[in-house]
């Protein structure tokens, strides 16, 4: 047996790799799965970072449900209220539904190219989910679960207007970031109260707010600390990923504290009680019953009971989130769900860390981010060679990073050099031998009961990880079906025996077909457009993984399959370069835009200015400054002399660098001593837009040493 074979059963622990089934541990089946992603934002486009932390993962867990014909309802929808939209309609100059509508349309295109297969994807904006809404927040009020209380929040005297959390940054007071938002840190996690931050600023006119009193209502989650204590450190220590549930237990262990379920903002959900004029229910509030009313709507469509996913107990529900969301998903909305009462809670909250792009955190509003739509520009019809980055190096516990170059490797290297390579190997002999008719096998060897034993096994392997959300390691195992497949006829060598042995080259090709069959289902979840061109190449119907792991004939003897095509090509040099250069410029960009222009000096009089002897001048001879970083002693020809100057620009030229350079010089600033030796002038020097010393000189050679600048 093989070393690849031996490592596999080693590692499924099958004692007898010829006969035995793997067996896993399984939860009990539910009778019906509501799986959510994150409602995205619609104040921008979505980006990989989106796409790799919630929407692919999400995405092949549905569809991997669908093909163990399980009723599943896959939700989602767009954000449409907040503080986010405002800020955006603001910053663009329209209004905050001009802003909606721009970018719902925008975000639903890049998920349908991308193959992300919601049943449904709502609006928050929608009637159904402003009435839904309101009678959640009423039934709650109702049942006094709310506390109503005056507080101080920070008003804008120049805006005239209270500032919701995102129009208010500050000192985060836990990591000391200084960019931290009124509602959450983005740099540590932490969840805060506008009012938490130090040196609070108004992100609308730049002033320092001040405090005024204002009526809201908030939800005690400190009433809730022991159920949640009980439900998830007790009830979800073994089941949820390490990064949540020790988000959580930090959040917990720091003490709840009552959460304001409203806010004074003009544009949301109006709180539907009376004394609350000029006051939309909070969007953490808000945005998660945006699950609820999606799932409304599309059972309206589909002649469903929406019910069944949310309040029957034999409904498994999962939320497929951002790490920046644990907090709301696995605490907030919980708690929202446990006040109401008729609600199931998650079973599963299998939150990503964050995705970086090339050493640095994604940012839109520094445009330092991968537009999907943009992508689709420069690599058409390539979803699932980013599907397949973006999956095995998915950020499912630790922040990773994108690179270009690991895009360019794991496309050449694993798609095209593995997976395609082996299929089209497979559909290519059976043309050249069978004018692509499937042979019909004679009597297996060895060899190719084991190959066939181990692909009934990938099924249940694969199965196993994508139930534990580990979906980097489950596209491994649906990679190593290829590997399989690639080792079994490089071992087998069938273009060598076709001669001499035509019967066994029959079923050798008959065993790779069935790999190569197995491989259309087992990718699809990860990998759907290119499990309907394999599909088509082969001319096969859907299986189920429940068929792949029970039979050896999974596409028959005697069976037509299409043409050759190529399902994976190479990426050039040329390609990736052009990306790199994208995200160069992006940086520049961004260096021009963060300079810091510092104020103008006080005024200075001409005959002030008239003192100063500037002149051009030349670097004749450069060394360093023994024991001095920073300092490099000049030898400079002013025209005029031959004098020292001491500089310290050490940390940007080597004095190699700097002897023959032409450069403006103050001639008559009195001398100093540096480390022991004179400096007779100054040379004048500024930043680039990354920060290096340059030298101001003149632009023309013909200008002589000496010469006068004035």
């Amino acid at each position: 047996m093989s070393e690849m074979r031996n490592e596999f059963y080693t590692k499924i622990k099958v004692k007898n790799p010829y006969f035995c089934a793997f067996k896993i541990l399984k939860m009990q089946n539910p009778k019906r799965y509501t799986v959510t992603a994150a409602l995205p934002y619609t104040n921008g486009p979505i980006h990989i970072g989106h796409l790799a932390g919630v929407y692919v993962p999400s995405d092949i867990y549905t569809r991997f449900l669908r093909l163990q014909n399980r009723d599943v309802a896959f939700i989602c929808g767009s954000d449409e209220h907040g503080v986010a939209i405002s800020m955006k309609a603001k910053k663009e100059g329209i209004t905050p539904q001009q802003v909606i509508d721009k970018y719902d349309g925008i975000i639903r295109k890049s998920f349908e190219d991308f193959g992300i297969s919601f049943d449904n994807y709502s609006r928050t904006s929608r009637e159904i989910h402003h009435k839904t809404a309101s009678e959640f927040f009423k039934k709650l009020y109702e049942n006094g679960k709310f506390i109503e209380e005056e507080t101080e929040q920070l008003y804008d005297a120049k805006a005239e207007q209270f500032l919701a959390d995102r129009f208010v940054t500050g000192i985060c007071p836990k990591c000391q970031n200084p960019e931290a938002y009124g509602d959450q840190c983005e740099k540590c996690g932490t969840s805060l109260n506008a009012t938490d931050l130090i040196n609070p600023k108004s992100t609308i006119t730049g002033t320092t707010p001040v405090l005024r009193s204002t009526k809201h209502w908030f939800l005690p989650l400190n009433e809730y600390d022991a159920f949640m204590r009980e439900w998830i450190l007790e009830g979800h220590k073994n089941d949820w990923k390490p990064n949540v549930y020790g988000q959580v237990k930090s959040w917990l262990d720091d003490g709840l504290k009552p959460r304001a379920v409203t806010r004074d903002l003009d544009w949301g959900i109006p709180v539907p009680v009376e004394g609350a004029d000029g006051k939309v229910l909070y969007v953490w509030f808000d945005a998660p019953i945006g699950y609820i009313s999606s799932t409304k709507e599309w059972a309206e469509k589909t002649g469903k009971n929406w019910e069944d996913y949310w309040k029957d107990k034999d409904t498994k529900l999962v939320h497929f989130i951002g790490k920046d969301n644990i907090v709301f998903h696995c605490v907030i909305f919980p708690a929202m769900l446990k006040a109401e009462g008729s609600y199931i809670l998650p079973d599963n909250v299998p939150a990503n860390e964050f995705l970086n792009l090339e050493g640095n955190k994604l940012s839109t509003s520094k445009n330092w981010a991968v537009w999907l739509h943009e992508y689709l520009e420069d690599f058409p019809n390539k979803q699932d060679v980013l599907r397949y980055v973006l999956t095995a190096n998915a950020p499912e516990t630790k922040d990773n990073d994108f690179t270009w170059k690991d895009f360019q490797a794991r496309n050449n290297n694993e798609l095209v050099a593995v997976f395609g390579n082996f299929i089209n190997r497979v559909v290519v002999l059976t043309h050249k031998y069978y004018n692509g008719i499937i042979p019909t096998p004679n009597e297996f060897s060895q060899v190719d009961e084991q190959t066939l034993t181990e692909l009934k096994a990938y099924p249940e392997v694969i199965e196993s990880s994508i139930e534990r959300y580990r979906l980097r390691e489950a596209l491994n195992e649906m990679m190593n079906v290829a590997r399989l497949g690639n080792k079994y006829l490089a071992d087998e060598e069938p273009w060598k025996l076709i001669k001499e042995n035509p019967e066994r080259v029959k079923t050798q090709m008959y065993v790779a077909l069935q790999i190569a069959t197995a491989l259309s289902s087992l990718c699809e979840p990860f990998l759907p457009f290119t499990s309907d061109k394999l599909r088509k190449i082969l001319n096969s119907d859907k299986i189920s993984w429940k068929t792949i792991s029970e039979s050896s004939d999974l596409i028959k003897a005697g069976y037509q399959i299409g043409q050759a095509e190529l399902l994976f090509d190479k990426i050039e040099d040329e390609q990736i370069q052009k990306q790199i250069d994208k995200l160069e410029a992006t940086k520049k960009e961004n260096s021009v835009q963060n300079i810091q222009i510092i104020p103008q000096k006080e005024e200075t009089t001409f005959d002030d200015f008239v003192k100063m002897d500037l002149r051009v001048g030349t670097i004749l001879e450069a060394e360093k400054m023994p024991k001095a970083d920073k300092l490099l002693v000049l030898k400079v020809d002013t025209g005029i002399d031959v004098r020292t100057v001491v500089s310290g620009i050490a940390e940007h030229f080597t004095p190699e660098e700097v002897i023959g350079k032409r450069v403006t010089i103050l001639a008559n600033l009195a001398p100093r001593k540096l480390r022991g030796v004179e400096s007779q002038g100054m040379i004048l020097m500024t930043n680039d837009v990354n920060g290096k010393l340059v030298f101001l000189n003149p632009d023309r050679d013909e200008v002589e040493n000496g010469v006068t600048i004035s």
